[in-house]
């Protein structure tokens, strides 16, 4: 059954890019603060790890918005087989740099669209690589005081200035690097009956 295009469309993230990614598709939305806790269970995978917080996070947004769409999305790097988060902290951000400098880093993306009335869910994981230059210290520092990347899992805003930490991206969509895979988010829609070009 198709349902109406008016149901509300919630964005269960308060991440400023991840608002400016879905306000391109020009469907009137609202945020909603999630408030889950991120910490990886004992021995989760990061394919698994984003998977289950970016439902949790739809959820619980649900128990505010009974009948809604409800868009859940988490996002780690890995780097040598270690799951770098969210910064956090300056040291932390330096840490992360220095530690990518000259290397792949891995980027999974969780996406989850939860129909709440009809308790109904959709998930979907990108994968995204990042290829980092090889990055001086200096060149970290002068990057960290021109921008805050303490919110980014591997401490690069790749849409800021961030692109010059960065000698190759590989993956199919850029959008999932930035934490909301619009491509696979936009085909979750139609199946739900929201269609951005209907």
């Amino acid at each position: 059954m198709i349902k109406t295009a008016k149901r509300r469309l919630i964005l269960g993230s308060t991440s400023k890019p991840r608002q400016a990614l879905l306000e391109r598709l020009q469907i009137p939305f609202e945020i909603a603060a999630p408030h889950v806790d991120e910490t990886p269970l004992v021995n989760e995978t990061p394919q698994d790890l984003v998977l289950r917080l970016a439902e949790k996070k739809a959820r619980v947004v649900s128990e505010r918005f009974p009948d809604a769409l409800i868009i859940g999305a988490d996002q780690v790097g890995v780097l040598d087989n270690i799951i770098q988060g969210k910064p956090l902290t300056y040291d932390n951000a330096v840490q992360q740099l220095q530690a990518a400098s000259g290397k792949r880093m891995e980027f999974y993306i969780g996406l989850c669209l939860f129909d709440s009335r009809e308790q109904h869910v959709q998930l979907a994981i990108e994968k995204y690589d990042v290829i980092y230059r090889k990055l001086s210290l200096p060149m970290i520092k002068n990057y960290l005081a021109k921008e805050q990347p303490l919110h980014c899992a591997g401490s690069c805003k790749a849409e800021g200035l961030g692109i010059a930490l960065i000698e190759e991206f590989q993956g199919k969509d850029f959008t999932a690097l930035i934490g909301l895979p619009l491509i696979s988010l936009v085909a979750m829609l139609e199946k739900a009956g929201l269609n951005p070009l209907g």
